[in-house]
């Protein structure tokens, strides 16, 4: 996949050019593209005088970035204790068998990524899936693809 570079440039010139800014750059590119495309990281090194591995550092280091292509939508499936006893396999496999992509994939379209969380600290509303930021409790698995798809 191809970025225009002077549409990452724009994202970035949005805040000034302080190493303080770093994090929210990254964080705003992300939101335009739904991960950090490679030449994102040459720019914002560029732009805020730093050495390309401080960015490419902070980028690898806090989960919430992706050096790959993902999806429009965030599908994560929580895997913790009390969602892992009451099903969370089953919405997994829901997912993959509707969407066609195992956890930590991304359609061909580009539509979904499905990620495993270990807990989101929702236990009373297990099992939890989470779209984007918007959060589903109590899911069964023959709900899980309807809800993948409407957010």
């Amino acid at each position: 996949m191809i970025i225009d570079s002077k549409k990452i440039q724009r994202v970035i010139d949005r805040l000034p050019p302080d190493k303080k800014q770093l994090i929210m750059i990254l964080q705003d590119i992300q939101q335009e593209f739904h991960y950090l495309p490679k030449e994102s990281v040459r720019l914002v090194a560029d732009y805020l005088g730093m050495p390309q591995s401080a960015v490419y550092s902070a980028a690898t280091f806090y989960k919430s970035f992706s050096l790959i292509p993902r999806g429009e939508n965030i599908i994560k499936v929580c895997k913790g204790t009390a969602c892992h006893i009451k099903g969370a396999d089953l919405i997994i496999d829901q997912l993959d068998s509707g969407l066609g992509i195992k956890p930590g994939e991304t359609t061909k379209d580009l539509k979904y990524t499905v990620e495993v969380v270990n807990c989101v600290g929702a236990c009373a509303m297990a099992p939890v899936m989470i779209v984007n930021d918007k959060y589903f409790g109590e899911v069964r698995c023959n709900r899980a693809i309807k809800i993948a798809k409407k957010g």
